[in-house]
């Protein structure tokens, strides 16, 4: 192999994930040769909705990476989707690194770490086919056919052979943009020099056949604006899913609609799509305000998550200032429903049924842009590896893939299922037996704050959520200790006061025979006393109740004039 004579023969590899295993996002990989660590993907995910208390998203454990931040030599990101690039502000507060992106991703990831008040990164745009040193060992960057322009895959140089990420693709061969066109002929290059190991994208590894042409939306979009040619399309779609707008604005324009992008999202993606599309007629773009002048206006409305779906139903409810919603009107859903947005999809749903409005899915007969069985086992056959690692996604897309590999004779011991955390280990070229596990906590992330899943604060949310809260309130006389006013106690989310008269008269008892038992044994101090009358309160109200709700004792000790 080309250039292998500079590498140890004996080196060791180590490959695990700190995330996107047995899940859906939350994607991070750490492949470990002789001590250097090349990072793959920084992604997040969305918590569970019944779970979230107040949750935004998920991130990565990055406790390994903030231990080993010397020996980090990059990390690559793929392309631009939030399972895969959007936990990189949480990482790059963490650590220095250089994040290798291609250029329509540096666009995207530049205004992140903006948004995230990210200063100093050191972005490194890769070209289609472009081969970069990293780290003292040669990087190959190719092209794949994704739904986000400029995705790429890689290959990583190692004495015994190449890591290959095949990245997030399908095969296909006739895409309209340049920015989505893979190219396939690095599998021979990787063959004729060795595949050590091949990690392949599991998450439609248990459907048949390729993924194409299923992934298009453009025949169901052309023959929706033929059928509903003189009136209004309203069409919800994550962000994200770049192939499908392009398609849905290339039908656009094909049948002269005038178009508007309604959101911010969409309007910044438009500005950056100049760049690998052909440009939008000037006379087919309107605005905000004219939506409601006109009868046949192609509405794009982006988003992510729960917040697109409660702007549909605002549209639909017409609580919005600039659109006043028809019975006419077309709402068209072409996203697939993630987990942990279910509730906020359905209510969706219901309020543009109750304006008796027209809701057309194309989801339902789209498939998403992930390797099908038999996109697996192209690249299987094309680079012929000697290991096979599934990756990304739910375990049973994890077996279902290794299933494909072992149908195309990769023998069974050569193909590696792991968990998050869980270390394989290669020396001079063998899989080791045993594995080392890393012990991973999520990080939770509030707004601009994260905390371990153990933590303080989505603890007191659950009890606040379920059990409700008990406020105890009492004035000392600073001095000797003796009670000048209350005790006063409320509650909210427990028992209906009223009806739990007896409930408070024995927690006043509690709370004064507390007092009174530390002051006689010259044993009094503030804090001490709240632990206290916190914990005996508890055991009382779970006695009283079966609930634990948060106690907060409040000991004011007051001067006297």
């Amino acid at each position: 192999m080309a250039g292998t004579e500079f590498l140890k023969k004996d080196e060791t590899i180590r490959l695990f994930a700190l995330g996107g295993l047995d899940e859906d996002g939350k994607n991070m990989l750490v492949i470990e040769i002789d001590g250097d660590i090349y990072i793959v993907e920084s992604g997040l995910k969305f918590p569970d909705f019944k779970g979230a208390l107040g949750v935004e998203c998920i991130v990565p454990d990055f406790t390994y990476l903030k231990e080993h931040e010397d020996r980090i030599q990059g990390i690559l990101i793929t392309h631009g989707h939030d399972d895969v690039m959007g936990a990189l502000p949480y990482l790059l507060k963490e650590i220095k690194a250089d994040v290798y992106v291609s250029p329509f991703t540096f666009g995207v990831v530049n205004e992140l770490l903006k948004k995230n008040h990210i200063t100093g990164a050191r972005l490194k745009v890769v070209r289609q086919k472009e081969t970069r040193r990293i780290g003292g060992r040669q990087v190959i960057f190719f092209p794949v056919t994704h739904s986000y322009p400029q995705t790429y895959g890689f290959g990583i140089q190692t004495a015994h052979g190449y890591i290959v990420y095949s990245g997030e693709f399908i095969a296909d061969y006739d895409d309209f943009s340049d920015a989505y066109h893979g190219d396939y002929s690095f599998a021979t290059r990787f063959k004729n020099d060795g595949v050590f190991i091949l990690l392949q994208d599991s998450k439609s590894a248990d459907r048949p056949l390729h993924t194409a042409p299923k992934h298009k939306v453009s025949d169901h979009f052309d023959k929706l604006l033929s059928d509903y040619e003189k009136r209004r399309v309203f069409v919800e779609i994550y962000t994200q899913s770049v192939y499908r707008i392009q398609e849905m604005i290339q039908c656009c324009i094909e049948h002269h609609r005038k178009i508007c992008f309604y959101t911010k999202e969409i309007q910044h993606l438009v500005t950056l799509l100049q760049s690998v599309m052909d440009p939008i007629p000037a006379e087919l773009i309107v605005t905000e305000d004219q939506i409601d002048q006109l009868d046949d206006v192609v509405v794009i409305i982006s988003g992510q998550g729960r917040q697109l779906f409660q702007l549909m139903s605002n549209i639909a409810n017409s609580e919005v200032d600039n659109i006043e919603i028809r019975e006419s009107d077309v709402f068209v859903v072409a996203t697939p429903l993630v987990p942990g947005v279910e509730n906020d999809f359905k209510n969706m749903e219901n309020d543009i049924y109750k304006k008796e409005g027209t809701i057309i899915k194309i989801d339902r007969d789209v498939k998403g842009m992930h390797p099908s069985k038999e996109d697996l086992k192209m690249v299987i056959y094309m680079t012929e590896p000697k290991y096979y690692i599934p990756i990304k996604g739910a375990y049973r897309m994890l077996y279902a893939n290794a299933m494909t590999a072992e149908e195309m004779h990769i023998p069974s011991d050569h193909i590696i299922i792991i968990d998050n955390g869980e270390i394989i280990t290669f020396k001079n070229g063998e899989l080791q037996p045993g594995r080392e596990v890393l012990e991973l906590h999520d990080s939770l992330i509030d707004g601009n704050a994260d905390w371990d899943v153990a933590g303080v604060v989505l603890k007191d949310r659950e009890i606040l959520s379920t059990d409700g809260v008990m406020v105890l309130a009492i004035g000392l006389d600073f001095k000797t200790k003796e009670i000048v006013n209350g005790p006063d106690i409320q509650t909210r989310g427990l028992v209906y006061v009223r009806d739990a008269e007896y409930l408070t008269r024995e927690v006043t008892r509690i709370m004064e025979e507390t007092i009174k038992e530390m002051v006689d044994a010259n044993r009094y101090e503030n804090m001490e006393c709240r632990n206290q009358i916190r914990e005996r309160v508890s055991r009382y109200v779970f006695k009283q109740t079966a609930k634990r709700p948060m106690v907060l004792p409040v000991i004011l000790e007051l001067a006297q004039k």
